[in-house]
């Protein structure tokens, strides 16, 4: 049996960061191969805007290898989009590697220049000579679907890309027929900058005699990103890439996708036959890398007198930004089907437009399209509950969807497989001190503060990539190493598939090595995304750790003159049960011989079935009503995620999250200007981001169900803590404000001066009534 400190269930301490505290990572800007170029962006200062380029005096300084624009760029495919609607499909328009004639945003790429230096590089950025037109922006979906705005694509009237419904409008309609009331909510879900701690960066590497290219990249995958930048952009075959992902520092979503600096430093290699490196600033990455989020929406809830959920109408608009970003429509479209939540609604419907505006293209970011739902649902359930004059977690508890009656099928067709809904909340209220709130609050009331509790309830689906394959290798040490395509940007992975080796071998952590985000090595890979390393790879690797298993007992049972059935492995060895008879593993990989295929094996895994992560978040916050500022002063966590791997790397993911979701609720917007299209939070200056400070010490705990359609038991978790905290936060915020002045409605972010404009409206209000 392995040592149980190593393995499955046990708080290892991840094996991967003595390296990176120590300044040994390895990350892509520390990547300089010989007679390395370095190249820069020429971006649009306009949100929308006409324009000619000349770039003959930057050609023509020292040091400057090249400049490259649309001209040069003309044979390459535009960066796709890899989704569609299923009945209705849409065109998309084109994604050019390098605007042509037209800038859509600010941060729009018009020329990609190249030199020795990087200081070189900038002085040729600044003999670029451009003509600009500016044009009318269309900023903000509200505004774009104007019928005097300005449009964004010719072939796209009313900046519209798609205008569909989902679920039963009948159906709905009949519900709100007969409904005792009917709670409504219209709410701003705002756009966010992702901020990951490394920016983009790659360095394109190119082989004269083999006509090769390497691609160094920080990503979330290398095998999707060589798919798409060879058959898409590049239009070269696949052979002639490898995409190598080092150290990556944060992904959340939005590293996942293609961008088009990786295809011009491709281009720029080959057409220079020297090394090519890019490496964003911060200032690239506010307008050059897809944000996230940014959705408005008019939901409303039919109610039964007794408090049951009648049915749920949605109305969703999602901007999309100037360019469609690899699975930008799918956010919305595919996060609608999880609005019903935890609860019981038979009625759904839901209609869903995507929208084209003047800005930087949105995507994907940490929960894509599952928080926003979450914020819709939760933060209609609360106002639901005070049009009844019921508490928040009653009425939750009363539209649950029992635990006898999973599994479970929404009104979405998602199928919830296991949970226990009403007991998460019960043991949340019950850690937070739920009942001892209005002592709390008067105690607060005393010293000038309001305070305010809430709560919410969530449900999310992932683990849904795709098919993941491991393959497990005894190496002639006896060390263990795992090949598999799943990328790691922070998550832990070396620790976490090591103690699935461990499980099964009872190796030490160290003695087990992964091997990730490499092309040549590992022959195919879906990346990270969607909490789906563990719930897919995870599964793969303790498959294929299984097999390998059962192989080396057939070739330890000769070494040791016993029945395969009779032998068991531990520590590192193999041993007959009972005896001190044993052959450790580095001997068994000398008798067996290098060449021997038993001594590695292979397993694929797809949960297409996905896993549904749930759980409750319960918020406590203080408002000083003179400032508006909102300090959180306890939160408390309980969730399900079936079976826990590793109670410490768990903890670090529902953190991370969790401190995320506080910098969107009450800081976090990427704002615009509504006439320019300026960014107006471009920098860190404009652009709030939390800090530790900002967060209370977290309690957070497991009440786990074992996921039944997962041979692991386990259920995604790397994007739960930013979709409970959101409408939990606001919901408490919008608890104390609703208490003290009658306010039941705040957008996110909540900060201090938004909050302080509420109360002052109502304070106004009050003084007017008088």
């Amino acid at each position: 049996m392995a040592p149980l400190k190593f393995g499955v269930g046990h708080s290892v301490r991840r094996k991967e960061d003595d390296a990176l505290i120590r300044g040994r990572g390895h990350y892509t800007a520390d990547f300089m191969p010989q007679k390395t170029l370095h190249a820069l962006v020429l971006r649009s200062p306009h949100a929308h805007a006409r324009f000619t380029i000349d770039v003959s005096a930057a050609r023509n300084l020292s040091g400057v290898a090249a400049v490259l624009t649309a001209e040069d760029t003309a044979e390459l495919g535009g960066l796709p989009c890899l989704f569609n609607l299923p009945d209705n499909p849409f065109t998309a328009p084109p994604y050019p590697i390098l605007a042509r004639d037209e800038v859509r945003h600010v941060g729009d790429a018009v020329a990609f220049v190249i030199a020795e230096t990087i200081e070189r590089a900038r002085d040729a950025l600044e003999a670029i000579t451009v003509d600009w037109r500016p044009l009318p922006a269309a900023v903000g979906a509200a505004a774009a679907l104007g019928k005097d705005a300005a449009q964004v694509w010719p072939d796209h009237p009313g900046n519209l890309l798609f205008d569909v419904e989902i679920g039963d409008r009948d159906a709905t309609e009949k519900a709100f027929a007969g409904a005792h009331a009917v709670a409504e909510i219209s709410i701003v879900n705002p756009r966010i900058v992702t901020n990951f701690m490394e920016t983009r960066a790659v360095v394109a590497d190119y082989d004269i005699g083999a006509d090769h290219l390497t691609l160094t990249i920080g990503s979330q995958g290398s095998h999707r990103l060589r798919e798409i930048l060879c058959d898409m952009v590049l239009k070269i075959p696949r052979e002639k890439m490898r995409v190598i992902c080092p150290d990556v520092g944060g992904g959340f979503g939005t590293k996942l996708f293609p961008y088009r600096e990786y295809a011009l430093a491709a281009l720029a290699a080959r057409k220079l036959r020297r090394s090519v490196k890019w490496v964003a600033d911060r200032a690239d990455h506010f307008v050059g890398d897809a944000q996230g989020r940014d959705n408005i929406t008019t939901a409303r809830m039919a109610l039964a007198e007794d408090g049951r959920f009648l049915g749920l109408d949605v109305d969703l608009v999602s901007d999309m930004g100037a360019y469609l970003s690899t699975f930008a429509p799918y956010i919305p479209y595919g996060g609608a089907g999880m609005l019903p939540g935890l609860y019981d609604i038979r009625a759904f419907h839901c209609r869903i437009r995507t929208v084209f505006t003047h800005t930087v293209p949105v995507d994907a970011y940490r929960g894509a399209g599952r928080p926003e739902a979450a914020y819709v649902i939760e933060r209609l359930v609360d106002a639901a509950a005070r049009k009844l004059g019921i508490t928040p977690d009653a009425i939750r508890r009363k539209n649950f969807i029992p635990s006898r009656a999973l599994p479970y099928k929404t009104a979405t067709g998602k199928v919830y497989d296991s949970g226990d809904f009403a007991g998460h909340l019960k043991r949340a209220m019950e850690a937070a001190k739920w009942k001892d709130f209005p002592k709390r609050a008067k105690a607060a009331k005393k010293l000038g503060r309001i305070r305010g509790i809430g709560l919410a309830s969530y449900v999310e689906v992932c683990g849904t990539m795709g098919e993941e394959t491991a393959q497990v290798k005894l190496d002639p040490n006896g060390d263990v190493t795992i090949l598999i395509g799943t990328q790691s940007s922070g998550q832990g992975h070396q620790t976490a598939y090591a103690q699935l080796v461990a499980e099964q071998f009872g190796l030490q952590p160290e003695r087990v090595h992964i091997i990730q985000g490499d092309t040549d090595l590992i022959p195919t890979g879906l990346g990270t995304g969607g909490s789906s390393s563990i719930p897919s790879g995870g599964v793969s690797v303790d498959r294929a750790t299984r097999k390998l298993g059962e192989a080396l007992k057939d070739i330890a049972a000769e070494a040791l003159e016993a029945g395969s059935s009779d032998l068991e492995i531990s520590g590192g060895a193999i041993r007959v049960a009972g005896t001190d008879r044993s052959i450790a593993f580095a001997d068994l990989a000398a008798r067996a011989g290098s060449d021997n295929p038993k001594l590695q094996a292979s397993e694929s895994f797809s949960s297409a079935d996905g896993t549904y992560p749930n759980g409750t978040h319960v918020a406590e916050v203080e408002i000083d009503p003179d400032t508006g500022a909102v300090k959180v002063v306890n939160y408390v966590i309980v969730d399900d995620f079936g079976v826990t791997l590793n109670p410490l790397l768990l903890a670090g993911q529902v953190h991370g999250g969790t401190m995320q979701g506080i910098g969107q609720a009450l800081m976090e917007q990427a704002v615009y200007d509504p006439q320019s299209g300026q960014l107006v939070t471009g920098t860190f200056m404009d652009y709030a981001l939390p800090r530790a400070s900002d967060g209370p010490a977290i309690q957070f705990e497991t009440l786990n169900v074992p996921c039944k359609t997962n041979p692991l038991g386990v259920k995604g978790a790397g994007e739960a803590g930013a979709i409970g905290s959101c409408p939990a936060l606001v919901n408490a915020v919008i608890d104390g404000l609703w208490r003290e002045f009658g306010i039941d409605q705040i957008d996110m972010p909540a900060t201090a001066e938004r909050v302080w404009m509420e109360i002052d409206k109502a304070r106004r209000g009050r003084s007017a009534a008088e």
